[in-house]
């Protein structure tokens, strides 16, 4: 959804994409990324990523909530290009570098990428114009422990070592993401808009709404990572607290993101509301672009 979101959103420009393990493995998820811009007939780079956590244990992928192959339902899937020859985080340092000032990191996994970028290049951090991470639960409960997020849980020494770095971060995680929970028929009516491409979100949602129905009892869909794509062009719908933040890297509480002991970490933009009726009128909008969006480039 948030990857159709940024390439139908004539705001943005997708200069490439970079995978990571989580929801399926590495593998999966890169050749996920080529079959996604072929679908769009968008292009943009696409590099494979970090195959395991910094240091902690491979969790297994969430095939429980987003399906065997990462798409629901959807088992064939066969993309005809190949990646970028480079890691992801060698990928990052020599496109950033490329466009100094310009690049905004939107990353929607572990951050184990990024944290890999700030290994290979430390400097980098004067060269993106900012991150808008996907991650997280700084004042709310967590979705796979009690404590912690999905995506800090699948790497916490990652996602504390790029929290800790000196760049801008907008945080949005469970705080807002949990609250924004669209019900069925704003796929359908995306979908009757945009056939291909909304068609598509519709299918593979099915899987997802159907996890969300166990869990919160409601036939409903948590927008967690088209969330974050919409912070970067309508930062406006949501409300920000500054303060620096660390996360926990073992023990009961692995994961947890919380408010720093160390007052010399920059402080991170953490995301704590959001107008929810306006980011569903937004996502709406965007997505039912996307048919449109793929013809101009079809016939470019």
């Amino acid at each position: 959804m948030a990857i159709h979101q940024a390439f139908a959103d004539s705001r943005l420009e997708v200069v490439g994409l970079t995978t990571i393990f989580g929801n399926v493995y590495v593998e999966q998820a890169t050749r996920n990324a080529l079959w996604l811009a072929e679908q769009a007939a968008y292009e943009c780079s696409v590099a494979g990523g970090a195959l395991t956590p910094l240091v902690q244990a491979m969790n297994t992928p969430a095939f429980f909530v987003h399906g065997e192959e990462g798409f629901g339902s959807l088992m064939d899937i066969q993309p005809s290009q190949k990646p970028d020859p480079r890691p992801a985080h060698i990928y990052l340092s020599e496109t950033i570098r490329e466009h100094s000032g310009e690049i905004i990191l939107c990353p929607v996994g572990p951050l184990t990428n990024i944290a890999k970028l700030l290994d290979y290049d430390p400097e980098i951090v004067n060269h993106v114009k900012k991150l808008v991470i996907m991650g997280g639960a700084v004042h709310v409960p967590g979705n796979v422990t009690s404590f912690a997020e999905a995506n800090f849980w699948n790497d916490p020494h990652a996602a504390d070592q790029v929290l800790g770095a000196d760049w801008h971060i907008d945080l949005i995680g469970l705080d807002v993401t949990a609250t924004i929970q669209f019900p069925p028929d704003v796929f359908s009516q995306i979908a009757k808009a945009s056939p291909r491409i909304g068609g598509f979100i519709y299918d593979i949602c099915e899987f997802y709404i159907d996890f969300y129905e166990k869990i919160v009892g409601n036939r409903v869909c948590l927008m967690h990572d088209p969330a974050a794509l919409l912070a970067i062009c309508d930062r406006d719908i949501f409300t920000f607290q500054n303060e620096p933040l660390s996360v926990i890297v073992e023990g009961e509480e692995v994961g947890n993101s919380i408010i720093s002991e160390n007052t010399l970490r920059r402080p991170v933009s953490v995301a704590v509301g959001v107008d929810v009726d306006a980011a569903k009128k937004r996502f709406i909008a965007i997505l039912e672009q996307a048919d449109t969006a793929f013809d101009k480039r079809e016939n470019s």
